[in-house]
C-alpha cells in the first residue's frame, strides 16, 4: 500500500490496483485482525544493514527484504503511479514486525517510523487507560 494510498482522509482515496487491497486490509483490520495493520518507515532504516557482513538489502519495484544474521524481514515499498521517489518509505505489518524484529533492533525501527498526524490527548488516553484530560468545552461537532 503506498505511502498516498488509504480509505480517504487527507492523503486521498486508495489509487489504482491497490484500491481493493486496501478496502481488504481495512475490513481485516476492523474485523478484529489487528496484525495485518501497516507501520510505515524511512527506507534509511535499512541504511544501517548494508555493508554489514553476511546482510543483505535487495528489492523488486515494490517488495524488499532484509536479510542479518538469525533474522530477516519482507517489506512493502511504497509508491504511488508516476512516483520519481519510490522507496522513500517502507511498510510491513504489525505481526510480521513483532515477530522478525528482534528485541535489539526495535528501537532502531521506531526511531524511523513513520506516522500521520495525530492528538496527543487521544494517545494519551489510549496509552495510560483512566487519564482524565480537560481539552475545552464539548460541543457539537
Amino acid at each position: 500500500m503506498g505511502a498516498a494510498e488509504g480509505s480517504g482522509g487527507a492523503a486521498g482515496p486508495a489509487h489504482g490496483a491497490a484500491s481493493g487491497q486496501v478496502a481488504l486490509l481495512h475490513a481485516r483490520l476492523l474485523g478484529g485482525t489487528a496484525a495485518v495493520a501497516q507501520l510505515w518507515f524511512h527506507a534509511a532504516v535499512l541504511d544501517k544493514y548494508r555493508g554489514v557482513a553476511g546482510a543483505s538489502v535487495l528489492r523488486t519495484d515494490t517488495l524488499g527484504r532484509v536479510k542479518v544474521a538469525g533474522w530477516s524481514l519482507d517489506f512493502g515499498i511504497a509508491c504511488t503511479p508516476g512516483d520519481t521517489t519510490a522507496g522513500a518509505l517502507i511498510h510491513v505489518s504489525l505481526g510480521e514486525a513483532q515477530a522478525r524484529i528482534p528485541e535489539a533492533e526495535r528501537q532502531h525501527w521506531a526511531a524511523h517510523a513513520v506516522t500521520l498526524p495525530a492528538s496527543a490527548n487521544y494517545l494519551t488516553l489510549q496509552l495510560s487507560r483512566g487519564t482524565c484530560i480537560d481539552d475545552g468545552e464539548l460541543r457539537p461537532w
